[in-house]
């Protein structure tokens, strides 16, 4: 099931940030090259990613990590974000560049 649910976010943030994989890509870095999130954006049921993968590819997503390791099966990390509030369409913008 976890694998499902990473692919319904991996396509829905996509969707929702009118991203292509190429600039979900380039807003990680080039960390997750833009085949591996199209990937998991379409892999029907086999999407599985370490945790190391999973710091990069929210920040692609733009979402929180524990979202995409809540997604993907993986055990949470410490999020000091954890009580602020956001809706789907906002973006998280602090004081710090």
């Amino acid at each position: 099931m976890a694998a499902k649910d990473l692919q319904d976010l991996v396509r829905r943030r996509l969707w929702e940030a009118r991203l292509s994989v190429y600039g979900a890509s380039r807003r990680a870095r080039g960390a997750i090259a833009p085949e591996v999130i199209e990937r998991l954006g379409r892999s029907r049921g086999r999407a599985f990613i370490s945790p190391q993968l999973a710091g990069h590819l929210a920040r692609a997503l733009d979402v929180p990590e524990n979202r995409v390791r809540r997604a993907a099966g993986l055990p949470e990390v410490h999020d000091p974000r954890v009580d602020e509030p956001t809706g789907p369409h906002l973006r998280l913008v602090t004081g710090k560049s």
